[in-house]
């Protein structure tokens, strides 16, 4: 019976990260970060305390994400390949370099040491500062034909930067986009463009690993619940999108960032002074 009521929390645990995973990658917040820090903030582990089970989750929401992204973007991607030329490649594979050296460097001591609350909360407030004070202070001059490859390569190194938990892909590569001078729908659409081959590239690798790790015993339920759940929520999400991409400030995104990492300050703080005071 106890073993039945873990199982179907898991379950429910799977459905709810699952649902908020969808519009937290679509807009500049980052959904690995709330993947992690919302549980926490709720006090529990997620979908489990176990590292492998969690890492393999958050593969399958990934999973869930990126399909549902393809099919949703899939014309503005044919657009992109039937339109490609030389430029245009070179802003891609410029865009790829950085991430994908960060990547295969630094994945693994990330994951081990960063992944945590406190590191989260950093990324969270850092990311949005930088956001909205890039958004407030770049000119609106370029366009998305006006790409050229070294703005590929600075987009390359944001998307690098965004391997720290907490500071988005999306909120990194729009921050860069806007410091470049590209106008705010000009800069979501260059951000979507550079991040696309990323994160199915990203996606496939992890999945790839699984398969030669093997799923954990007993988890294929709560994974495929997940990747469904953040499947349907990105395809419900996607009229998200064009909120980002109309000519506003991006101020509100950072400002919840800032609020949500400071939340989580705040109980990384109380915690500590209720340490030192039993050790007292």
């Amino acid at each position: 019976m106890a073993a039945a009521e873990a199982g179907g929390a898991r379950l429910g645990r799977a459905l709810a990260l699952g649902l908020m995973h969808g519009p937290a990658e679509l807009l500049p917040i980052s959904s690995s970060g709330h993947v992690e820090l919302v549980p926490w903030l709720f006090g529990s582990d997620g979908v489990s305390s176990d590292p492998e089970l969690r890492k393999a989750f958050e593969v399958a929401l990934h999973a869930g994400t990126a399909a549902a992204l393809l099919l949703v973007l899939r014309a503005e991607v044919h657009e992109a390949l039937t339109e490609l030329d030389l430029r245009s490649a070179a802003v891609v594979a410029l865009s790829l370099l950085p991430p994908v050296v960060a990547g295969f460097a630094l994945e693994r001591p990330i994951e081990r040491h960063l992944g945590r609350p406190p590191t989260i909360a950093v990324g969270l407030i850092a990311g949005g500062l930088v956001l909205a004070w890039a958004d407030a202070r770049s000119p609106r001059e370029r366009g998305f034909a006006d790409a050229a490859p070294a703005d590929g390569w600075w987009l390359g190194v944001a998307q690098a930067c965004a391997l720290f938990p907490g500071v988005s892909r999306n909120g990194a590569t729009l921050t860069a986009a806007r410091l470049r001078r590209f106008a705010r729908p000009d800069a979501e659409r260059l951000s979507r463009h550079v991040a696309l081959p990323v994160i199915g590239g990203a996606t496939a690798l992890k999945l790839l690993r699984l398969g030669q790790r093997g799923v954990p015993a007993g988890s294929a339920p709560a994974l495929a619940l997940g990747a469904a759940a953040a499947f349907g929520s990105t395809l419900a999400s996607a009229p998200l999108i064009g909120l980002v991409e109309r000519d506003r400030s991006l101020a509100p995104f950072a400002a919840y960032r800032v609020a949500l990492g400071s939340v989580a300050v705040r109980r990384l703080w109380r915690a500590h002074r209720r340490g030192r005071s039993v050790q007292r």
